[in-house]
């Protein structure tokens, strides 16, 4: 996929990060799905009509263990795997995608503050970069329904042919991007998997909570450098921390 560099930078509020020391962290990372945008309750949806078009009940261990990691490319090789379904891995992110295309385009909600966070990050700054499971389309659809596409410098994506999270493959492949040490890097995560990729990659890691990661909350707060219930607690924390 494309690096985005190259995007003309609009002009800005005042920064709110306003450093007077050497800046230890240069990148902020965000995760997509449950960390900028509320969409974890749509892809619930999604596997109990996927499954039950296939006479399958939905398992409650569904994703306990995905041991090639959770891209969207290897999340839709574990259903193939696991359900013995005779559709390609290609066939089955596609019918994802059209299952949800329209929300992402149309009607996903970013998280309170979250455009706010990523505006005086750009104000300030600090690269910005995405790293997601989700596929590329879907990720540039909701950047763009919220306005927010031309503040990312770079978009991995779990389309690409790079172990998912929690391996450290994604976040890894953004910093190279954008040309900055991994220590240099936070990460902004939802998941512990997600975390835990950040964790491997050698980044600070910032858990914003999404009620859809409840089941693994106490892993989540043990894991990250610091844990936060939403986008105004973030700002302060970075505040300090960047600064």
């Amino acid at each position: 996929m494309p690096r985005l560099m190259s995007r003309v930078r609009p002009p800005f509020p005042a920064p709110f990060f306003i450093c007077m020391k050497h800046i230890k962290y240069k990148a902020v990372i965000f995760d997509l799905d449950g960390t900028l945008i509320d969409s974890m309750g749509i892809w619930r949806q999604v596997d109990k009509e996927f499954l039950g078009k296939r006479g399958i009940a939905v398992p409650g261990d569904l994703f306990a263990r995905l041991p090639q990691g959770n891209s969207y490319i290897q999340t839709a090789q574990y259903f193939k795997d696991r359900f013995y379904l005779t559709d390609s891995v290609d066939e089955i992110m596609n019918e994802w995608t059209q299952s949800v295309c329209h929300h992402y385009e149309n009607d996903i909600a970013l998280k309170e503050n979250a455009k706010e966070c990523i505006i005086g990050l750009d104000g300030s700054r600090i690269l910005i970069g995405l790293g997601t499971s989700n596929s590329y389309d879907l990720a540039i659809a909701a950047l763009k329904q919220h306005q927010i596409l031309l503040y990312f410098k770079t978009i991995i994506t779990g389309c690409m042919e790079l172990k998912g999270k929690p391996f450290p493959d994604i976040y890894l492949k953004a910093a190279a991007d954008l040309a900055v040490n991994p220590t240099e890097c936070i990460v902004i995560e939802d998941t512990l998997s997600g975390i835990m990729a950040a964790k491997n990659a050698g980044m600070y890691a910032i858990a914003i909570y999404d009620e859809d990661a409840d089941e693994h909350r106490n892993e989540i707060n043990h894991t990250a450098d610091f844990s936060a219930n939403n986008y105004k607690e973030i700002i302060s924390h970075l505040q300090d921390l960047i600064c």
